[in-house]
C-alpha cells in the first residue's frame, strides 16, 4: 500500500526563525519522546542538532540531558 505525504513525517531543515520543508509530510517526530508533532503546531526545535521537540518542557529536558 502506498502512503501519501500526509501519512509520513516531513523532513525539515530547521533555521533560527523557521524551517524549510525538504520532503513533504504533515508531521515530524519529537527527538525526545517519539511523539508525532503536526507541522501546524511545531514551535520547538534545535537548529544545532536539527531536531524537533513536542513542547518547550520536553526540549529543555532533552537539551539539558535530563530526559
Amino acid at each position: 500500500m502506498l502512503m501519501n505525504s500526509a501519512d509520513r513525517p516531513a523532513m525539515l531543515f530547521y533555521q533560527a526563525n523557521g524551517f524549510r520543508v525538504l520532503s513533504p509530510g504533515n508531521h515530524v517526530v519529537c527527538a525526545a519522546t517519539g511523539e508525532q508533532v503536526a507541522l501546524e503546531v511545531l514551535r520547538y526545535w534545535s537548529v544545532e542538532r536539527q531536531e524537533a521537540y513536542a513542547s518547550a518542557e520536553v526540549a529543555t529536558r532533552h537539551l539539558l540531558g535530563q530526559g
